[in-house]
């Protein structure tokens, strides 16, 4: 197995790594991480508890990260959608951890909550965005959100959205 240094991670992520205790990839990640740095696309499947989401998140905090924006002005250049709010908290978790030092921004939005909070967070500026299909769509529609400079998009347990009947959701983001 190789290692996060061999998969090609440097810098700021590699320390991110190590402060968590992760030692090696596990199979997912080898497998994604160098194929998601080069700008290919992934299409993955994974046990849950298999690393499926760092797999995903180093790739984007290391790319993104050589050109973090300041400000309101800063775009939403990576979108990761999910299909329920704890799903998306715990990728928002992972985004903040792994990225705490990287200089880029993160915000989650979901329903069953207020969205105040949410879109002040966003008026501030985001590189990364984490939503669930319905508040990202409501967000869009209020003129909160705006994916024109979209660099990224992951739709994570993609299966499981569209056995939930977000398919309409997900063709309108």
């Amino acid at each position: 197995m190789p290692s996060f240094e061999e998969l090609g991670l440097s810098g700021p992520v590699l320390r991110a790594i190590a402060r968590t205790g992760y030692t090696e990839p596990t199979p997912i990640q080898a497998q994604a991480i160098p194929e998601a740095l080069q700008g290919r696309d992934i299409v993955g499947a994974s046990q849950t508890g298999t690393g499926k989401t760092a797999a995903f998140a180093l790739p984007i905090l290391q790319n993104l990260a050589p050109a973090p924006r300041r400000g309101a002005a800063r775009p939403i250049r990576a979108l990761v959608l999910t299909p329920t709010r704890e799903l998306a908290q715990q990728n928002y978790e992972c985004f903040t951890g792994f990225g705490a030092r990287t200089g880029l921004e993160c915000a989650v939005v979901y329903g069953g909550v207020k969205q105040d909070p949410q879109t002040d967070r966003l008026k501030a500026g985001v590189d990364i965005l984490v939503a669930t299909p319905g508040r990202l769509n409501d967000l869009i529609g209020q003129g909160f959100v705006r994916l024109g400079k979209l660099q990224v998009f992951v739709l994570d347990e993609a299966d499981r959205m569209l056995d939930m009947g977000f398919i309409h959701d997900v063709r309108r983001v």
